[in-house]
């Protein structure tokens, strides 16, 4: 897996803080091995209109092997807290994705086959036909 660590002007990219960004990375993210191809970390210092001004945020977008990144962030008052809580909530969503992707490989509905899925067209191939509208509440 690879780490990718961006900041912004007011973040000073240092080896202590790269080092610390990826050592989060890997422990919450370990647990899903060759799935994850990369990480993207993004680091700012607020002066945003979604935080208020010297609060940290932190994103992390994960790259899933045959599913679209998975992206979380976190705010916080120092930059460690915000780290740590996007990389929860970046682990919490992954495992989602992850389980749903590995649902389908196991025989079980994926949210994709669910939603794409149209009744009248099961009916129908059951040999059954589908309610006419016209028809619809007259006996």
């Amino acid at each position: 897996m690879e780490i990718q660590t961006n900041t912004d002007h007011s973040i000073a990219t240092t080896e202590a803080l790269t080092g610390h960004v990826s050592t989060v990375v890997t422990d919450s993210m370990q647990r899903f091995g060759e799935q994850i191809t990369r990480v993207v970390v993004h680091l700012s210092q607020g002066k945003d209109s979604k935080s208020p001004a010297g609060e940290h945020r932190c994103l992390m977008e994960a790259h899933v092997k045959g599913h679209a990144p998975v992206v979380a962030n976190a705010h916080a008052s120092n930059l460690h807290q915000a780290i740590q809580g996007a990389a929860d909530k970046l682990k919490r969503a992954t495992d989602s994705v992850v389980a749903r992707m590995s649902a389908g490989a196991k025989g079980g509905s994926r949210i994709v086959d669910i939603l794409v899925t149209d009744p009248a067209d099961e009916s129908a191939q059951d040999g059954v036909d589908a309610p006419n509208a016209d028809n619809a509440g007259r006996n």
